[in-house]
């Protein structure tokens, strides 16, 4: 896997690690930017990981970009050999699938969207061969999905699906952008899920909406009290659907402050999953059903 290194301007290195969205190639960039961050190269500002690529933001008075270019070279034949394992969280996410806000504003858009007589749902199930909603929404909850990249807008995820690519859902994004879309919706745009951290703006297929706040400015919310952000590259996701009783119990929890995520601590194998897929899921899993 051979990286690719162009210039950002003058204060931007972009270092794309594969074309294509992989677990190896997250993989790589994860280890590229930790080993970026331990190094403590003078004149490096900011980080930031991406899917399938990273970017480093220089200042070109304290390290030449020539200079910068050629240790990050040097590291990438380190970071070929890293450890193929991650101590991470499986979270579970409680989704609405279908649920009446995000119906509403799809409604809104139909004219943007490429199948104007269904909703974003129906069209996703159809053009992947599921015979009904209700077998997409199995597929879609059924496998754990990893956080490849938290950004876009504050604390919003991408999520990758942790099947065999046979299996993975691809669904293409609304054909113009959509200027609605209510906050915590799950939306889903080529290979990759999401939750929407903010209302706005946005071009991904509506699935549902989740009770979850994932981003807080004012760290009211109990378990963002430490930190703004929910989630961080590395996280592991397993939705959950939920009805709208359900639903509405736990917006009440999470406005009295007793809403808490069912999380458990595990490490992730990259060599083990690619050998036995669906048995390292059920592995992964585990702590969430005991619970």
């Amino acid at each position: 896997m051979t990286s690719r290194y162009t210039l950002g301007g003058d204060e931007h290195i972009f270092v794309e690690v594969s074309e294509e969205m992989s677990l190896e190639a997250f993989f790589k960039s994860l280890s590229m930017t930790n080993a970026v961050r331990e190094a403590g190269i003078s004149g490096i500002a900011e980080i930031c990981p991406a899917n399938a690529s990273y970017q480093i933001k220089f200042d070109p008075d304290q390290i030449h970009p020539d200079d910068l270019m050629s240790e990050l070279k040097r590291m990438e034949e380190h970071a070929d050999k890293a450890e193929s394992t991650l101590n991470t969280r499986v979270i579970e996410i409680p989704v609405y699938y279908q649920d009446p806000w995000t119906r509403e504003t799809l409604m809104r858009f139909r004219e943007r969207h490429q199948d104007p007589n269904a909703t974003d749902i129906e069209y996703a199930a159809r053009i992947n061969d599921f015979r009904t909603v209700d077998e997409f929404i199995k597929a879609h909850s059924g496998s754990p999905w990893f956080v490849s990249m938290v950004g876009f807008v504050a604390g919003l995820p991408f999520l990758y699906q942790m099947v065999d690519r046979p299996r993975q859902i691809q669904v293409p994004k609304y054909l113009r952008p959509r200027t609605d879309t209510p906050r915590l919706t799950v939306g889903y745009g080529g290979c990759f899920s999401c939750i929407y951290s903010v209302r706005g703006a946005g071009g991904y297929q509506m699935f549902g909406i989740t009770p979850m706040p994932i981003y807080d400015p004012a760290q009211q919310t109990s378990y963002l009290k430490d930190f703004m952000v929910f989630f961080k590259p590395g996280d592991i996701v397993k939705w959950k659907p939920i009805n709208r009783e359900e639903y509405d119990q736990m917006v009440a929890d999470v406005e009295a402050n007793k809403f808490k995520p069912r999380i458990c601590d595990v490490v992730f194998d990259l060599d083990g999953f690619n050998k036995d897929v669906d048995g390292t899921n059920a592995k992964l899993l585990e702590g969430l059903n005991v619970n």
